[in-house]
């Protein structure tokens, strides 16, 4: 069985520490913790974890954020993997931080990332793992938000979140996607 994980964020090191970029920092921590390491692919570096049978392929889009339906569409083919075994990995600012909400489909909630897949892959049918980072930003400063990197307290949590969202994402390859959004959801 082989599934998906596509973390969202945007390539450069200007972008490494960014709240945008969860979705690259968790990825990384479930390749780390796989003993894997990512290369240079098409449209993403890529690399592939093993873990009680199943293959995940994990991907960072090199796309940039707004274009990250390329990348997952490209992958989801080259690998033929099914869309039912996919996961986007991103941000969220509806959510306080550190909070996981994983869902079986849904809109994409103002996020560029999940927009530009949506519209790639034609409809919205598809599981998605946001990891909240707050909305402790002034009307009109979002971005500012978003883009800006971690703050002490932050930094300090960040390691056990990232910690468990590796264990809901080898949760929904090995026991589906209902038993992982029923633990692991708002923990």
């Amino acid at each position: 069985m082989k599934y998906l994980i596509a973390g969202l964020g945007n390539i450069g090191p200007e972008y490494k520490n960014t709240r945008h970029n969860i979705g690259f920092k968790i990825v990384d921590a479930f390749a780390k913790a796989s003993t894997s390491s990512f290369s240079s692919g098409r449209y993403a570096r890529v690399a592939e974890a093993r873990f009680k049978g199943r293959t995940f392929v994990l991907i960072q889009p090199s796309t940039y954020m707004n274009l990250s339906g390329k990348a997952i569409h490209y992958w989801l083919l080259k690998k033929r993997i099914p869309l039912e075994n996919m996961l986007v990995v991103t941000d969220d600012i509806a959510l306080p931080f550190g909070t996981i909400r994983i869902k079986a489909k849904g809109s994409d909630g103002g996020h560029n990332g999940l927009k530009h897949t949506i519209e790639t892959i034609g409809h919205s049918k598809w599981a998605r793992f946001r990891f909240g980072v707050g909305s402790e930003f002034r009307r009109g400063h979002q971005i500012d938000h978003v883009l800006g990197e971690w703050t002490p307290e932050e930094s300090e949590r960040l390691e056990e979140r990232i910690n468990r969202c590796v264990m809901a994402i080898r949760s929904f390859g090995t026991t589906g996607l209902p038993d992982t959004m029923n633990f692991f959801n708002n923990t």
